[in-house]
């Protein structure tokens, strides 16, 4: 029972991530193309970097999927858990503005990358802790 329950688990993982990954692209590239717009950002910031950032971002999920399915699950775990805690990056926004200063898409890519890395994490911590019982009740 406890492998067709982590067979449902893997099955879930890789579409959980791609929402996100799809969630966080939307928002990277609403700020690359709307730059300019967003409040408060530095000036040093370019388009080229936003989509820079994202290709780093995007890479940590691609680097903690291999690693769940080639090398280890916990290690892969663990970088996956990285890259969900990234889609909380955008919410750095509001650090510099108000979500009042910020127009209704900017809001709306921002809070949909981060509502995603949350259940994103949330799946992951609770496959981490099923991991976790199982090995105990393995060994006990």
């Amino acid at each position: 029972m406890g492998e067709r329950i982590a067979m449902r688990k893997d099955a879930v993982l890789l579409p959980l991530m791609l929402v996100y990954g799809a969630a966080s692209l939307l928002h990277f590239m609403h700020n690359a193309v709307y730059l300019r717009d967003y409040p408060n950002l530095p000036a040093w910031l370019t388009s080229a970097g936003v989509v820079g950032a994202w290709l780093v971002v995007a890479a940590t999920g691609v680097l903690g999927y291999f690693l769940y399915w080639r090398v280890s699950r916990i290690a892969g775990l663990i970088a996956i858990t990285a890259y969900a805690v990234l889609g909380f990056g955008g919410l750095d926004h509001y650090t510099v503005a108000p979500v009042s200063a910020h127009t209704v898409a900017m809001n709306l890519t921002i809070l949909l990358e981060a509502a995603t890395a949350a259940v994103l994490l949330v799946f992951v911590a609770r496959s981490a802790l099923t991991m976790a019982a199982q090995r105990v009740k393995a060994q006990g």
